[in-house]
């Protein structure tokens, strides 16, 4: 329990990083800090540390802030 929950905490400082990187207008930075984030959720929605709609659920909602924030060509 106490390792779901430093897994939880993780993925929510990943998803900050995400947030911070579009709000800076950081797209490079954005796109790999998505990278982690995604992978990260995946990793834990896969092992049931959060339910696989909830992590699906999340990397919909990080990829579309950070496709929000690229010129519309890269979209």
């Amino acid at each position: 329990a106490l390792e779901n929950r430093a897994i939880k905490n993780m993925l929510k400082t990943l998803s900050k990083n995400v947030a911070k990187a579009v709000a800076d207008k950081n797209s490079e930075a954005a796109q790999t800090a998505l990278k982690k984030a995604v992978t990260a959720i995946d990793k834990a929605g896969g092992k049931g540390i959060i339910h696989k709609n909830t992590a699906s659920r999340k990397v919909s909602q990080l990829t579309r802030l950070v496709t929000s924030m690229l010129p519309s060509e890269a979209a």
